[in-house]
């Protein structure tokens, strides 16, 4: 039995409590200033919006681990899972993402963050052309909670294949760049053709 089954056979017997979304973090979405792009500073702090990081500024707003999820515009993937950033040190965020972080140390936010990822949102969603997902419909989105050792056993696991991932696309785009300059010299050389000493005579017969 691996560590995780044996915490969820010790912890979890008869199954998993679930809870709303909004009785487990705390929302720091009135701290949010959206700027727009013609007012912007450049700086070393990434802006985000809904999708991510949409520029660097000069300031921050924000100072901490944070969860975002989209609330305008891009806020849910074409499987209807949410659009979840994980946001840590200093940032701004602007008003199209809700800013979560955990409300007590009952509740790891990376499992949440884990977790909303591997949900369908989409009865949560208003709108058509411009998808919302309002803060009271965030609230009410319903998650499991685990007991806390069953979470960060899961964190840890997932954080251990997300390093992975990285570690490999980093030596694949580092291999690929060497095929991409072997390539290159392989082109040059092999169409690079010396021109014959001479010329064609004109000649008039």
């Amino acid at each position: 039995m691996s560590r995780i089954d044996d915490l969820i056979a010790r912890h979890c017997p008869n199954g998993v409590e679930f809870k709303n979304l909004g009785d487990i973090v705390a929302n720091h979405d009135s701290r949010r200033k959206p700027v727009t792009r013609g007012s912007r500073v450049a700086g070393k702090y990434p802006y985000y919006g809904a999708n991510g990081i949409q520029d660097w500024v000069s300031d921050f707003i924000y100072d901490g681990t944070f969860l975002l999820i989209g609330e305008d515009g891009s806020v849910i993937t074409s499987s209807g899972k949410p659009v979840l950033n994980w946001a840590m040190g200093k940032i701004w965020v602007n008003n199209h993402a809700h800013v979560l972080t955990a409300l007590d140390d009952s509740v790891e936010l990376r499992f949440l963050y884990f977790y909303l990822a591997t949900i369908d949102i989409s009865s949560y969603v208003t709108g058509g052309t411009q998808p919302k997902l309002n803060q009271g419909n965030m609230n009410r989105i319903r998650v499991a909670v685990p007991p806390l050792a069953v979470q960060q056993e899961i964190v840890r696991i997932l954080d251990t294949f997300t390093e992975l991932e990285a570690e490999l696309e980093a030596e694949l785009e580092a291999e690929l760049e060497a095929r991409r300059r072997q390539y290159a010299y392989y082109r040059d050389s092999l169409l690079s053709f010396p021109e014959t000493g001479g010329g064609t005579e004109d000649s008039n017969g």
